[in-house]
C-alpha cells in the first residue's frame, strides 16, 4: 500500500495545504517518512490523516466559485467502528461547506471495503448540499458500492453507470467536473 499515492498530476493547480480554505492548510508533508498506516500497512506520506485508523484521503481540487471538490480515499471506510463517516462530515466536509461547496466528487478506486452504521451523517451531508448539491461516488468498487445499497445509503449518492469505470486522470479537474455534470444530466432528463 505504501506504493500508492494521491493523484498528484493536479498539484500546479491546487494543493489543499496550500488553501486557506482547506482543513489541510498548512500541512507539510515528508516523501521519505511514512508514518501512517493502515492495518499494519505503511501507506504513502502524501495522503492526510482524517483521524480514521483505516481511511485517508487527499482533497485533490476544489473550486469555490462552481462549487465543487474533487477528493480520492484509500483504505477501508468503516462507520461501525471508527464513524468515519462522521470524521469526514465534522472535519473535512463541514469546513468546505462552510465555503460555499456543496458538489461532491468522491474517487473511491483504493476504497477496499465499506461497513455501515446509521445514516445520520449521510443525511445530513445530502440536506446541507440543498437543492443544486450532489455527492457523486466515482469508481467505487462494485462490492463496496453493494454494501452502501445494502446499508441503504445509495440514496444519499449519484454512483453506477459511467461513473462506475471514468477514465478521470487523463482529464483537468474541470473537464472531469463537466463530465460529471454532464453523465448526472444524463440521468435527469
Amino acid at each position: 500500500m505504501h506504493t500508492i499515492e494521491p493523484f498528484y498530476n493536479w498539484q500546479h493547480l491546487y494543493n489543499a495545504s496550500e488553501d486557506p480554505n482547506s482543513p489541510f492548510y498548512g500541512r507539510e508533508y515528508s516523501e521519505l517518512e511514512f508514518t501512517n498506516t493502515i492495518y499494519n500497512f505503511y501507506i504513502h506520506p502524501q495522503w492526510d490523516d482524517m483521524a480514521s485508523d483505516t481511511m485517508y484521503l487527499k482533497i485533490l481540487f476544489a473550486d469555490y466559485e462552481e462549487k465543487y471538490a474533487i477528493i480520492e480515499f484509500i483504505g477501508e471506510w468503516n462507520d461501525a467502528i471508527n464513524n468515519d463517516i462522521m470524521l469526514l462530515k465534522r472535519d473535512i466536509v463541514d469546513e468546505l461547506s462552510l465555503n460555499g461547496i456543496n458538489k461532491y466528487i468522491l474517487i473511491g478506486e483504493n476504497v477496499l471495503n465499506f461497513h455501515s452504521s446509521d445514516d445520520s451523517y449521510y443525511d445530513e451531508w445530502f440536506d446541507d448540499n440543498g437543492d443544486d448539491g450532489w455527492i457523486v461516488l466515482l469508481n467505487f468498487r462494485e462490492h463496496v458500492l453493494t454494501d452502501f445499497k445494502r446499508a441503504g445509503l445509495d440514496y444519499f449518492f449519484i454512483s453506477g453507470g459511467e461513473l462506475d469505470d471514468f477514465n478521470w486522470r487523463k482529464f483537468s479537474p474541470g473537464q472531469v467536473f463537466g463530465n460529471v455534470c454532464k453523465i448526472i444530466a444524463k440521468r435527469l432528463y
